[in-house]
């Protein structure tokens, strides 16, 4: 992708997730960036155009941050090995990880902020909220811990216990001053439920 259409794409996202995505127009998006239309339509043929982008780059960094940190890509019905050999210090590693990636990277937190902002006004974005910060993640943590402890009838409520507070934690953080103390406190949750986990495993094989 050309400098250009990247610099589209961030600068549309960035008022997308403070204006909604409906209140922004393409004339907007051009004099965030010091060019005309004309110029901006060279390399995208709507705001459309430019969500979709924002989407498929998104779709991508799903794929490649599980696959950086050995976490399945595939569903359980199509990687269900993939999920029983997963393990807690990976579950652990790619949460933290995760956790920043939302939170401290431009796109993703902008992205993060665009669907919570527009979740209560279009059918769409509602659905992509979702896939990408609720439903989505929580199932397939469910997954995750359904394989790791052979459980599956309990792993949904391990998945809420453990994902659950990440809600709370993203506008803690988006409000707080010492982001630092956030990011501490989330590594503490993570650190201590997996821990739990893994000393309930371990008295479960004796």
């Amino acid at each position: 992708m050309s400098d250009t259409k990247e610099k589209i794409l961030s600068a549309a996202l960035t008022l997308f997730a403070k204006d909604g995505y409906e209140a922004v127009s393409v004339s907007q998006i051009a004099d965030a960036l010091g060019i005309t239309k004309g110029a901006l339509y060279r390399h995208y043929a709507s705001k459309r155009d430019i969500f979709d982008c924002i989407l498929a780059r998104m779709q991508l960094a799903d794929a490649e941050n599980a696959k950086e940190h050995a976490m399945p890509e595939e569903t359980v019905d199509k990687a269900a090995d993939a999920y029983r050999k997963t393990s807690i210090a990976e579950i652990a590693a790619y949460s933290k990880a995760q956790f920043r990636y939302w939170t401290e990277e431009e796109f993703p937190a902008n992205f993060r902020k665009l669907l919570t902002l527009e979740q209560y006004r279009s059918a769409e974005m509602a659905k992509l909220y979702q896939q990408y910060l609720a439903n989505g993640p929580l199932c397939y943590m469910a997954d995750v811990f359904a394989g790791l402890t052979g459980d599956g009838a309990t792993a949904m409520q391990t998945a809420l216990d453990f994902y659950g507070p990440f809600f709370l934690f993203y506008s803690v953080y988006d409000g707080a001053e010492d982001k630092a103390a956030v990011l501490f406190a989330v590594d503490r949750h993570i650190d201590g439920f997996a821990a739990n986990l893994e000393s309930k495993l371990h008295s479960e094989d004796k």
